[in-house]
């Protein structure tokens, strides 16, 4: 619940720490004193929007810290985590407002944006005043509230996941089915590309030893006809081997006529001719190592047109056709395998379709269920509430082809204001009092489902009195026994039910220091019980209060004991 509450220098509050406590608390004052300052700086506490015109004139800034006491499991703490903030116990939320416009939030003194000061205030305090019908517009709102009073949030818990299980089980169809038609789109090209690259059977680094091997032939096609024309100087028709052997044989007749004469030059040329004859072997096998067969270099050079026009049809690197024609051999299988896939997606579909179908109509009976008794419990409380001949009623509407992650229902308040008049939506046909009244019927009705710790009602009591006021008071007083109830009110019925009444008026600015010449203050403060007589007495009378208001003032509080 809220247990403090500190304001420094927003519109005509200069400085004020008021202490709450649980039950009832109700604020009052004359019309102008700062009531409606005093609700907004706790809104801006809470994430409201920031705005220049709350600071108070001649400063800088303005500021609002409100302190929460939770129990350790409170959905707040649940808000704070979620954006990484670290709790205690106590719970302090920080807004500062600058004299520019720009606001700073905190939560814990730790730096926090609006939207999450927001999402955690929305979890500490409801603020509701005669126009103010937000938590009644949204359907989904209603929704959630027949679930809280029926006390079957679980079984709406267990229909938001068995939804979920359903939407991830037709994402998973879908894109089976999806991979598989795009797959079955290209079955055709893929069954001719694997046969294709099957026929052509690519090796890897096949086209690195083929370009060498083409290479090392087209370079011994060249050396080849130099071989042949060396040759051809040893063995041809030009060859001096012959007229040398010729000279040899003249020389080795006269041999023995000069012996020592001729025998070396006849060596020499023997020589030679040997040389020439080693010289003319060697050149015929260098011919026949450099020579090949050219069918094989034109086999060759097909191969690789055909490896490179596989890689280029295929953009991929020669070396990559064999991996890509495993690759569609794959992509050929799981085409199988995927219709098998498809087949068991599409049960698995089914049974998360049933199991969410059988959860949405159990809770959908569980909702009408509670509805039923919702709507006798409100009915209940709008007669003294001078809604005689109002009544209330849950509207459901259910559409098991259009399901969601809350069920198949819609759920909608309406309400029938008189009778013989057509019901219809509780925001469209109540007017603002008769609006106010029904939401604090509802608001007690639910008081105990409700996570939310403090419950703020700003004068919802407007434009009643008498009885009505005593039945809103009592209501009232019957809610702080199950939550915190702060209250503003004129009405003097409302004011003698709380435990605890406060007092907001007007002062001269500067308390606690020099006073601010021509300048006020809103100032708050706790009434004891002869002065809280007095001021209930200013509220049954106006400007003068006589002995009369006194005695009725007392009475009240006497009632209200």
């Amino acid at each position: 619940m809220l247990v403090r509450l500190s304001i420094r220098d927003i519109v005509l509050i200069d400085r004020l720490d008021l202490d709450f406590a649980s039950g009832l608390t109700t604020l009052t004052g004359e019309t102008g004193a700062g009531k409606s300052i005093l609700l907004d700086a706790f809104l801006l506490a809470l994430g409201a929007r920031g705005d220049a015109a709350l600071v108070r004139a001649g400063e800088t800034q303005g500021q609002v810290t409100a302190v929460f006491d939770l129990p350790p499991l409170h959905s707040a703490h649940v808000a704070a985590r979620e954006f990484g903030l670290d709790t205690g116990e106590e719970m302090v939320l920080r807004r500062v407002q600058t004299a520019d416009g720009r606001t700073r939030a905190f939560v814990n003194d730790q730096p926090v944006s609006a939207q999450a000061l927001r999402a955690i205030g929305a979890e500490l305090v409801e603020i509701h005043c005669q126009h103010d019908d937000r938590a009644l517009v949204d359907p989904s709102a209603h929704r959630a509230l027949v679930d809280a009073h029926g006390g079957h949030t679980g079984l709406a818990a267990e229909t938001r996941a068995l939804h979920g299980a359903l939407q991830k089980a037709r994402k998973s169809l879908a894109e089976e089915e999806a991979r598989v038609a795009a797959a079955r789109a290209e079955a055709d090209y893929l069954r001719h590309a694997v046969e294709e690259l099957e026929a052509l059977a690519p090796q890897k680094g096949e086209e690195a030893l083929l370009a060498e091997r083409r290479q090392s032939m087209q370079r011994s096609e060249k050396v080849a006809g130099d071989l042949r024309d060396a040759l051809a100087a040893f063995a041809g028709e030009r060859s001096p081997a012959s007229e040398i052997a010729a000279a040899s044989r003249r020389l080795e007749r006269r041999l023995p006529q000069a012996p020592q004469l001729l025998e070396p030059p006849a060596r020499a040329i023997s020589a030679a001719l040997d040389a020439l004859g080693v010289a003319e072997q060697v050149l015929e096998q260098a011919l026949a190592d450099a020579d090949f067969d050219p069918r094989e270099l034109e086999r060759i050079e097909e191969r690789l047109f055909a490896l490179r026009g596989a890689g280029r049809k295929h953009q991929v690197a020669v070396d990559d056709l064999a991996a890509l024609a495993e690759r569609f051999s794959g992509e050929l299988a799981a085409l199988d395998a995927g219709e098998a896939r498809i087949a068991a997606l599409a049960q698995e579909v089914e049974r998360a379709a049933a199991a969410f179908a059988r959860a949405a109509e159990k809770l959908s009976a569980a909702r009408r269920a509670a509805a039923k008794k919702l709507d006798a419990q409100v009915d209940a409380e709008l007669k003294p509430l001078r809604l005689d001949g109002a009544h209330f009623r849950t509207e459901i509407v259910s559409d098991p082809t259009n399901g969601g992650p809350d069920g198949y229902d819609r759920v909608e308040f309406w309400v029938q204001t008189n009778p013989g008049s057509r019901p219809g939506p509780l925001v469209k046909v109540a007017s603002g009092g008769e609006l106010a009244r029904f939401m604090l019927a509802l608001k007690v009705v639910l008081a105990d489902r409700g996570s939310v710790p403090t419950l703020v009602f700003d004068e919802i009591d407007t434009g009643v009195g008498g009885a009505v006021a005593d039945a809103i008071g009592q209501r009232l007083a019957r809610l702080a026994q199950r939550a915190q109830v702060l209250t503003v009110t004129h009405a003097p019925q409302v004011a003698a039910r709380a435990s605890r009444h406060l007092r907001i008026a007007k002062s001269a600015a500067g308390a606690g220091k020099k006073a601010e010449a021509g300048r006020v203050a809103t100032r708050v403060a706790e009434l004891a019980a002869a002065e809280r007589r007095e001021e209930i007495a200013r509220m049954l009378a106006g400007a003068t209060i006589t002995d009369e208001a006194r005695a009725a003032a007392a009475r009240l509080l006497e009632g209200a004991g």
